[in-house]
This record gives structure tokens, C-alpha cells and sequence, in this order.
């Protein structure tokens, strides 16, 4: 006569896994940095250079291949008191709602009279019409020029970094350096693609 083996039943004690899983997740969200969102897609030119830019104090300046710039300060303080004194400067009372609202965006592009009526707008509204503008930045009206000036004055901290399209012509650049050099702004960098260096044959 044949024994009956009882079926045993298998119990895993998960615990640990689940605290090693949770312990993961904290690490990535406290070490992983997002990128920020920006209006308008620009390729950068090719270069062999690595240099990292610092994770905070950034000043980026954005040029896409037709010549309209954008900014982006990556502290909502900054943004908040540069708006206030761009309003100041060109007579335009922002809000404590208005200035809150402009403090949350990553990025900007307006002309600073049209900047109340941006930001009425939801966001997805704002991410549609960006694109159609820039931050007015020729000889007769340069508020490019005092958007830097003011982000200077609220961080000197601030690294500034350009991003422009490798289609973007010359001599926009070259105003924008000019734009720089007025300001005594002398050090920045040029964000690029990297390059794969060519292999020596020997």
C-alpha cells in the first residue's frame, strides 16, 4: 500500500524584495535629473569636445535655424525677478498670479508686451503659439539684451549656455554674441552634439 505524499504549499516571503524595490526607486528619483522641456526642436552642430555643464545656475539661450531666440533660467526665483524688472523697465504691471505663473515655466519666448496674454493661456495653449514668436533681439528692439541683464543681476552664479541649430545663419549668432559681449558677458558655452573622434590607422 502506497503512501500519500501531502502537498506541501509554498509560501515565498516577499518582504524583502518589496523594501530592495522600493529602496531602487527612491535612489532613481532622488539621483535621475529631468530634462527640460523646450519650445522648439534644435539640432546643434557636431563637435569632439565633452565638457560638462553644471546641473544648476543655467542660463540657456535657445536659437532655432530661422533666428527666434528663447530663454530658460532653471530656478523659479531667477524667473520671478527677472519678469518683475522686465515689467518695471518696460511698463507693464504683472500680477502676483502672473509673476507665480511665469516662475513655473521652463521655458520662455515672448515679447514682453504680449507676455499677460501668454500667460493667461493653459499650457498646452502656450506649447502650440511659443513657437511662433521668440524673444525680440534685433538693433532696434533688444529685449534679449535685458532679459540677460536682469537674470545676471537676480544669480551672478548663472553658467550661460547657447543651444543653436546647426542651420541657424551666422550672423545671428554673431548678434547674439555682440548682444553678450555689450553685457561684458564674455564666457559662455556652446552646446554641440558629440562626434565620434576619427580613428587613427597606423
Amino acid at each position: 500500500m502506497s503512501k500519500k505524499i501531502k502537498k506541501q504549499s509554498t509560501f515565498i516571503d516577499m518582504t524583502a524584495m518589496s523594501d530592495v524595490t522600493v529602496l531602487l526607486l527612491t535612489f532613481f528619483m532622488l539621483t535621475s535629473t529631468f530634462i527640460q522641456k523646450e519650445p522648439v526642436q534644435v539640432t546643434p552642430p557636431q563637435s569632439v569636445s565633452e565638457i560638462k555643464i553644471p546641473e544648476t545656475n543655467i542660463m540657456s539661450i535657445l536659437v532655432e535655424k530661422d533666428g527666434k531666440v528663447f530663454m530658460s533660467l532653471d530656478k523659479q526665483t531667477d524667473r520671478w525677478n527677472v519678469l518683475k524688472k522686465m515689467g518695471e523697465l518696460y511698463n507693464v504691471e504683472f500680477t502676483d498670479g502672473e509673476l507665480k505663473k511665469f516662475s513655473l515655466i521652463p521655458s520662455f519666448g515672448v515679447p514682453i508686451h504680449g507676455m499677460q496674454k501668454f500667460l493667461s493661456l493653459p499650457s498646452e495653449e502656450q506649447d502650440k503659439i511659443i513657437m511662433d514668436y521668440g524673444i525680440p533681439s534685433d538693433s532696434t528692439n533688444n529685449e534679449l539684451k535685458n532679459w540677460v541683464k536682469f537674470s545676471r543681476e537676480s544669480n551672478a552664479e548663472l553658467v550661460i549656455a547657447i543651444k543653436a541649430d546647426s542651420d541657424t545663419p551666422y550672423f545671428t549668432i554673431r548678434d547674439l554674441m555682440n548682444t553678450l559681449q555689450d553685457l561684458r558677458e564674455n564666457r559662455y558655452n556652446l552646446i554641440t552634439s558629440l562626434r565620434d573622434m576619427p580613428s587613427e590607422h597606423h
